[in-house]
């Protein structure tokens, strides 16, 4: 599992290396300079004219040595620096190692520079910076950024803080290509702008040294939940995999019912009734003819709560409307004290009756997407922020609250963060979230408990996902595809990790 640090842990992270390797700290940037190559030369052909924007910090010494290294490599290469503040000694080094090899120039306001690049490498600020850019580093990333080129950032985009709100100008970069660990900036939605697409280039840093840093905030990747998948035994049967229970559809919603249904079917549940309207009668037990159907009283929503005494856990929500009968149902249900998963209509009637936040049961999982997040916790001034609000109520709660979308992020009531790596904007669609419900749900029907049917799920929902573009595409994908790829998914994590 990657841990993600903040800036004063990469710092030390780089000294510790350097000192116990030991390594010079010109030559552990050599290396950085040369997996950063390795990743370009994959990407971009040396027919491409090559700006590359240095400052005179180590970001800008790792710009000289991509420089020297792609210029061997039969790029044409141009290098601009931006000459304000301190110069580092790696990068004087680098500066004097390029010396008649390559086309040298100053960066000022003047300068009409990159032209004619079509690829500008972004080698100025680096990791480091504590307050906004300004003055001539403003004029270079605007200059960037107005350029007809694609745009490459060496570790982060310049001007783009690592662990807190940026407030200044950034770089906006196609692509990041980063050292080794994530930065947490990375991972949120007010940054994607700048980041682009991002991508990460182990240069040896000192995993021992990592192994033992603490930190709250982690990169879920699919060797980090594949041991979670349990193994059937041969004597099995369906009682040994839970019965859950959704409370779930409404009149013109009882879609939401039948993709949440199949998500937990999939996910292994043993047994699944799905509480709906008369209404929904029909339609659920032709659709999904493997769950079994309590019937509510009311024809068009859900009016009375079932008897739960027979299930493992509740997964409410989906469809099911805000109408004073619903809200009520809502209410007898999270007062049974049985672990839940928690989303959509469920969460704005929790919302909208807050009183109801102090009985949701211990151990369940809510699962709202940011529009739904802000209405339980009230608005936030940006991302960083909107994290501290995510964790505070996961423990205010003693549950898991899971925050839908890009790196859609798990806090527990611990107040760790795990960030998923699986997914794609594709599953932007109506009923994807209703399917990750009926994931959760089926998974902790099972026995799994709150974290793990939340890591798992999420990996998993977000796999689906990716799998189901390889064959649809993006723009085609729709919420039972998901349904469709999800026995994929699992044999994809269980085989090869995700």
């Amino acid at each position: 599992m990657l841990k993600i640090l903040d800036i004063a842990q990469l710092r030390a992270l780089d000294a510790y290396t350097i000192q116990h390797e030991p390594v010079a700290s010109i030559d552990l940037m050599e290396r950085a300079c040369q997996a950063f190559v390795s990743w370009f030369v994959k990407r971009f052909d040396n027919s491409k004219g090559i700006g590359i924007v240095c400052g005179t910090g180590n970001n800008g010494g790792d710009g000289l040595g991509i420089a020297r290294l792609l210029t061997e490599q039969g790029y044409i290469v141009c290098v601009y620096i931006v000459r304000s503040g301190k110069v580092s000694p790696d990068f004087t080094t680098n500066f004097n190692r390029l010396q008649g090899a390559i086309d040298v120039n100053d960066f000022d306001a003047e300068t009409p520079v990159m032209a004619a690049c079509d690829v500008l490498i972004d080698a100025i600020l680096g990791s480091g910076l504590t307050r906004p850019a300004e003055g001539i580093y403003q004029v270079a990333i605007d200059a960037i950024n107005n350029a007809d080129a694609i745009r490459v950032a060496v570790d982060i985009p310049s001007g783009l803080f690592a662990d807190q709100h940026t407030t200044g100008p950034t770089v906006k970069a196609d692509y990041t290509v980063s050292f080794q660990l994530p930065k947490l900036s990375f991972l949120l939605p007010e940054s994607g702008a700048s980041v682009g697409e991002w991508h990460l280039a182990d240069i040896g840093l000192d995993k021992g040294f990592i192994y033992e840093r603490d930190t709250s905030r982690f990169y879920l990747e699919g060797a980090d939940v594949r041991d979670l998948i349990r193994k059937r035994k041969a004597f099995s049967h369906k009682g040994n995999f839970g019965h859950a229970l959704l409370i779930a559809g409404s009149r013109g919603k009882f879609g939401a019912a039948v993709l949440a249904a199949h998500g937990a079917l999939r996910a292994g549940a043993g047994l699944l009734t799905v509480h709906t309207p008369s209404g929904g009668h029909d339609i659920l037990q032709s659709s999904v003819p493997e769950a079994m159907v309590s019937i509510d009283g009311g024809s068009e929503h859900i009016t009375g709560c079932p008897q739960v005494d027979g299930f493992d856990v509740i997964g409410a929500g989906p469809g099911i409307g805000q109408s004073p009968a619903t809200m009520e149902v809502v209410r007898k249900i999270l007062l049974t004290g049985k672990p839940m998963v928690i989303d959509a209509d469920a969460l704005n009637i929790l919302s909208s009756h807050r009183d109801l936040l102090q009985v949701v049961p211990k151990g369940s999982i809510l699962t709202p997407h940011p529009g739904e997040f802000r209405r339980l916790v009230g608005d936030w001034n940006n991302d960083f922020k909107r994290l501290d609000m995510q964790v505070s109520l996961a423990r205010q709660l003693n549950s898991v609250v899971i925050l839908k979308g890009a790196h859609t992020s798990i806090a527990t009531p611990e107040g760790v963060v795990f960030f998923n790596s699986t997914g794609n904007p594709g599953m932007a669609t109506a009923g994807s979230g209703d399917v990750l419900t009926g994931i959760l749900t089926g998974l902790m029907a099972q026995g799994y408990s709150a974290k793990e049917a939340a890591l798992l799920g999420v990996y998993l929902h977000g796999l689906a996902g990716d799998l189901a573009v390889l064959q649809n595409g993006e723009h085609s994908l729709i919420a039972s595809d998901l349904v469709t790829f999800l026995p994929a998914a699992f044999m994809t994590l269980a085989q090869k990790g995700g």
